[in-house]
């Protein structure tokens, strides 16, 4: 196995000075707010699970995220979303990011969108079934008006539809 450097690197492709302008904003202490919390009703052997991720994983047969906007306007980070089937596996999915290393993902999808895992736990009866969707969006926002008002509705719906109860959240 090839040694990867295992940092996330936000503002890799940043011009140095925009980067700095960007940290001045970002708070230096922790979030100390009210989490939001749902107790489970009910075992996880009979929830329906989806997976999103903030990987910027997609299908092969879907338009990649856009980097090249993000190249020219650093500021931009592409607001859509993927679908991704659960049976999906490295050889048909492709990964679009400036700021993760996609070496590792594409490598073994499972580190951060874990469909084999969870087909798995369908399997033994861990969970009640993987729904046949899962998501991924890209995770650099910094502006996400569109993707929490536009982008996020359309999935919550389609989960929906789908009869999800319960989400695994994998950041990137």
């Amino acid at each position: 196995m090839q040694n990867y450097a295992r940092i996330v690197d936000g503002f890799r492709f940043m011009p140095p000075s925009l980067s700095a302008w960007i940290k001045k904003d970002i708070p230096a202490e922790e979030f100390s707010g009210d989490i939001p919390w749902t107790t489970l009703t009910r075992p996880l052997s009979k929830l329906t699970f989806s997976l999103m991720t903030s990987a910027g994983i997609s299908m092969k047969s879907d338009p990649p995220f856009d980097m090249e906007r993000e190249k020219k306007e650093p500021l931009w980070g592409d607001p859509t979303h993927r679908e991704i089937p659960r049976d999906a596996t490295e050889a048909n999915i492709d990964v679009n990011h400036l700021h993760v290393n996609t070496a590792l993902i594409k490598e073994d999808m499972n580190v951060i969108l874990p469909l084999a895992r969870f087909r798995e736990f369908e399997k033994e009866g861990v969970i009640g079934r993987l729904a046949p969707t899962s998501y991924s969006y890209y995770g650099f926002q910094l502006n996400s008006t569109i993707l929490l008002e536009e982008t996020m509705p359309k999935v919550a719906s389609r989960m929906h539809a789908e009869g999800v109860d319960a989400v695994l959240l994998t950041p990137a």
